[in-house]
């Protein structure tokens, strides 16, 4: 499976059946391990190599997510916090119309810096808009569920 470079989202793919399969059998097997460990850098070994190395536990934590992810079926890719986006990269992040973004950033709903004429928005902070987003989002659900029925109210459509 191919892991995407950090801001390249049209080049995620799918883990392939065999894949998944292999991340599902690891998973388990992982996951029973990682509970095991007691050290917070364990020596791991690569058994084709016999090299031993370091792991910050933390590094094998993350490398069950996404075994656990690849077994399901859902691609991968790892995005380090620090990381800028353009703004074609960051509306495909949220999921809306660049212009929409670029709209957004103008109207100070989200910080981002400027490389010459270029707008960059860090991962970090389009995390979080989007996370408020969504809260925002479930409010409304809340909100419009507790109206009630139309059909109840004495008024004419």
């Amino acid at each position: 499976m191919k892991i995407a470079a950090m801001t390249n989202f049209e080049d995620i793919i799918r883990p392939s059946k065999t894949e998944q399969k292999e991340a599902s059998e690891s998973y388990r097997s992982f996951e029973a391990l990682i509970h095991a460990i007691t050290s917070s850098n364990p020596i791991v070994e690569i058994e084709e190599s016999k090299e031993k190395i370091k792991v910050p536990k933390a590094a094998l934590v993350l490398l069950s997510k996404i075994l656990k992810a690849m077994s399901e079926g859902q691609p991968v890719s790892i995005v380090p916090i620090a990381a800028e986006f353009t703004t074609q990269a960051a509306a495909e992040f949220l999921g809306c119309s660049r212009p929409h973004l670029v709209k957004l950033l103008e109207e100070g709903q989200m910080p981002f810096t400027k490389v010459g004429r270029h707008r960059r928005i860090k991962f970090e902070d389009l995390r979080n808009y989007k996370q408020q987003m969504k809260a925002r989002q479930r409010e409304q659900i809340i909100q419009l569920m507790r109206l009630e029925p139309y059909e109840s109210r004495n008024e004419c459509i």
